[in-house]
């Protein structure tokens, strides 16, 4: 999983890492990460949009039909970047009230926001409701909340109910949401249920949508396109029955699974909307308008966590980099690297790639505890003292979702694209956190409350 300075094979993961390697160099010579700011993350801004357009082309090319591409806002809840979105063609998908805020702080309209959540409240549903925001019910008491709901005052908000169609796990079980016992919508297979939701729809003309999400990191395409499958012959089934195109749309969800391991963007987008079209061709024969919920494939291969390597050392024979990024900017990995690995980049005091005979060693993040490492006996051109060490494919669910262990801050976060002069320019997205925002934040405005108690 180590990064070398070797040139991929395909050019747009080349003209990728050109643009990451520019960045890194330029993001030391201003400051961007260095002695005062000793950890912090950059997005490809340009890769973001080309993302994007690649998603809205992939869909284009199989369907005729209308289709909102809602960003799945928990992959990067960073409001300039929904509005970078937003202004590249993508919508939202927000599952709580706070995701709805950013959403809404973005400029997002409400009629390309989904709202998804297994817990929703009435007052987030009202206000959804009031909004117009499409609603996706999870579950037969949410759809009895609606029922009073959508009598009591008029929406303009399509309404859908969110299936499982329980076709099983990948190989990381805690992100497999269509298994047989998933939280997550309505079980397709349990006993009755499948008659339960064809008369749920048929009792209620306004419910025009089905809602599957039946893939993540780890779950093969076949199985994600089967569950969309599975979900579109119920809407075949529901519409028969109904003796009219009462469901509209169908939300087949995100879930496209991210190659960690090089610089391409594989699975593409295309790929997974040719699958579709040929395992559900119905689907995309314009009869119905689709609704997707991508996150990490947007994302993921646009962002890298850069870090100074503070101190170096060796213990039981093992070379080790302390660095400034671990669980706090990386959590998934620190805490299930099997699952989570990470390729690492080394670049010099400069910012440039490091070169020579690859050493064995961990990259080890600040955190005070022994398991905070980025990467464990990882070969790597040796890290020294001033060098940077670069965890790649980071711009989803990585340094957006700050860990607040040993009160370490949260890291500044910055766009950058190169200028017609072709010199690097950064725009924060974040400002790097404050020890004195650290103190607020935990309570000190509330110093003498407990001594009253």
């Amino acid at each position: 999983m180590d990064a070398t300075t070797a040139i991929p094979t395909d050019l747009p993961a080349a003209a990728a890492v050109a643009r990451r390697d520019a960045a890194v160099r330029a993001a030391v010579a201003q400051g961007v990460v260095g002695e005062r700011a000793p950890v912090a993350a950059l997005l490809d801004v340009v890769g973001i949009r080309r993302s994007a357009a690649a998603l809205r082309s992939a869909f284009a090319e199989v369907t005729a039909a209308p289709v909102l591409h809602a960003f799945a806002v928990k992959a990067a809840p960073l409001v300039p970047v929904l509005r970078l979105l937003r202004k590249s063609g993508i919508g939202a998908e927000a599952a709580s009230p706070g995701e709805l805020a950013l959403a809404r702080a973005a400029g997002v309209k409400p009629s390309h926001t989904v709202l998804d959540s297994p817990a929703k409240t009435p007052a987030e549903l009202r206000q959804a409701l009031a909004l117009g925001i499409a609603v996706n019910a999870d579950n037969p008491q949410e759809l009895a909340r609606l029922d009073t709901l959508t009598r009591s005052a008029p929406t303009r908000s399509a309404i859908g109910l969110r299936v499982n169609p329980q076709t099983g796990a990948g190989s990381i079980g805690a992100l497999s949401t269509a298994t047989a016992t998933s939280k997550f919508g309505v079980g397709l297979r349990d006993t009755g249920a499948r008659e339960w939701i064809v008369r749920a729809f048929l009792d209620r003309p306004w419910l025009t949508r089905l809602h599957t999400h039946s893939g993540s990191q780890g779950v093969p395409l076949d199985l994600l396109a089967e569950g969309v499958r599975q979900v579109y012959e119920l809407a075949e089934e529901i519409n028969h029955l109904a003796g009219r195109r009462q469901i509209d749309t169908i939300d087949i969800g995100g879930g496209l699974p991210v190659n960690f391991d090089s610089d391409s963007e594989t699975p593409t987008f295309s790929t997974y909307a040719r699958l579709l079209q040929r395992t559900v061709p119905g689907l995309l024969d314009g009869r119905y308008a689709l609704v997707t919920e991508f996150g990490r494939s947007l994302l993921a291969k646009h962002g890298t966590i850069v870090a100074r390597v503070e101190y170096t050392k060796a213990a039981g024979n093992r070379r080790i980099a302390i660095t400034h990024a671990g669980a706090q900017v990386a959590a998934r990995t620190v805490y299930a690297p099997e699952s989570w690995p990470l390729r690492i980049a080394a670049y010099d005091t400069e910012g440039r790639p490091k070169t020579g005979g690859a050493v064995a060693q961990d990259v080890a993040g600040p955190a005070c505890f022994a398991g905070d490492l980025l990467a464990e006996n990882r070969p790597l051109p040796l890290l020294e003292p001033g060098d940077i060490a670069a965890a790649l494919d980071t711009g989803a669910y990585y340094f957006a979702h700050h860990y607040a262990y040993n009160s370490l801050a949260r890291p500044g976060i910055h766009g950058f694209a190169s200028g017609t002069d072709g010199q690097v320019r950064f725009a924060t997205i974040r400002s790097p956190q404050t020890v004195e925002e650290i103190v607020a934040e935990s309570g000190g405005e509330h110093l003498r409350t407990l001594d009253v108690l």
